[in-house]
């Protein structure tokens, strides 16, 4: 019988220190300093580790093996159709039922070096998981160093063509939730165009520009500014198209800043997506680890990730891997105070 028993992994340095878990290959915490001193955790999640079992806001987690949306589940792959579970309103969502944030991942090594601590995780999804095709291996390392840098790097092959598209699901409200919302929070994304969406949620295969809309981050201000123009959403859920990563190259997607207590992260990738949700339905119902209910708008979530439903946009980057490829790909969050 399969233990219910979760895992926990302590990465340490100077006065950063995250916890991974094995389900899900899960960041539990994230702890830092204020401009103060005072360390707290920035990222939502469970007191208690048995309740990611039951991850519905996906706390952390790494989810795929496709992120965000593929509309009514289908796609069109080398003349035949994949239909894969349909789990949100009619679509398949950040991997179906039971993705990878739900799935026992194991440890391959630990990384203990003079400048970084880190940990490599496994899992081997079988063909036909969620109906996706091929068998796929997935690791998943973050390595913690010295000057406060989280990277997150994911490398995946598989036997047969089949849709990747791997991100971290960390909700960041850097105040530690001692703010319950983070409409105070500075934003700036590096993306002067989105992805346009349909009423579904999915993208229309338009990118538009942000300039004169809501969702205009390309200079530092604050969520809540803007965040009761979007009412159908009820907050910002949107895929951002960034403009220094198209060609597959590191560089600065976001940088988030809460100016009560003084922390800032900075999110390089080289995806070419963020997508950016702004907790818009939570209720409450989740006391967090922080010990607070965890209401509308009390994080951000920043995604980085390929675009939503990228298998049946022809104008995407694709997103198909094949047998003798490799995916990889890195994102780091990088932790300040000023």
């Amino acid at each position: 019988m399969l233990s219910t028993e979760v895992c926990e992994y302590v990465l340490s340095r100077g006065s950063v220190r995250v916890g991974i878990l094995d389900l899900g290959a899960t960041l539990s915490f994230l702890e830092m300093p204020d401009r103060k001193g005072q360390v707290k955790n920035i990222v939502a999640g469970f007191p208690h580790r048995e309740l990611y079992w039951q991850n519905d806001y996906y706390f952390g987690c790494i989810v795929g093996r496709y992120a965000n949306r593929i509309g009514e589940g289908r796609l069109q792959l080398d003349g035949r159709v994949v239909q894969l579970s349909v789990n949100n309103d009619g679509n398949h969502l950040h991997g179906g039922f039971e993705g990878l944030h739900r799935k026992r991942w194991r440890p391959q090594s630990l990384i203990e070096r003079d400048d970084a601590s880190g940990i490599v995780l496994e899992y081997m999804s079988p063909d036909g998981e969620e109906g996706y095709p091929g068998n796929l291996r997935i690791q998943v390392s973050y390595v913690l160093d010295g000057a406060g840098r989280l990277y997150m790097d994911y490398i995946a092959v598989s036997d047969a063509a089949t849709p990747v598209s791997l991100t971290n699901h960390s909700y960041f409200n850097l105040s530690g939730f001692e703010n319950p919302v983070i409409d105070d929070h500075l934003l700036r994304i590096f993306a002067s165009r989105y992805t346009e969406k349909n009423g579904a949620n999915l993208p229309t295969g338009r990118l538009l520009p942000v300039k004169g809309t809501p969702l205009d981050f390309t200079a530092l201000r604050s969520i809540g500014e803007r965040i009761g123009q979007l009412s159908r959403d009820q907050g910002y859920d949107h895929n951002y198209v960034l403009d220094g990563s198209l060609a597959g190259e590191l560089s600065v997607a976001a940088e988030l800043y809460d100016p009560d207590s003084g922390r800032q992260l900075r999110i390089l990738t080289d995806r070419p997506g963020i997508q950016v949700y702004t907790a818009n339905w939570w209720d409450g119902s989740v006391v967090g680890s922080q010990g607070v209910p965890y209401g509308r708008h009390g994080a951000i979530a920043l995604e980085t990730q390929a675009f939503p439903d990228s298998p049946n946009q022809p104008g995407f980057p694709d997103t198909i891997l094949r047998p003798g490829e490799v995916y990889r790909t890195t994102t780091i969050f990088q932790m300040n105070t000023k």
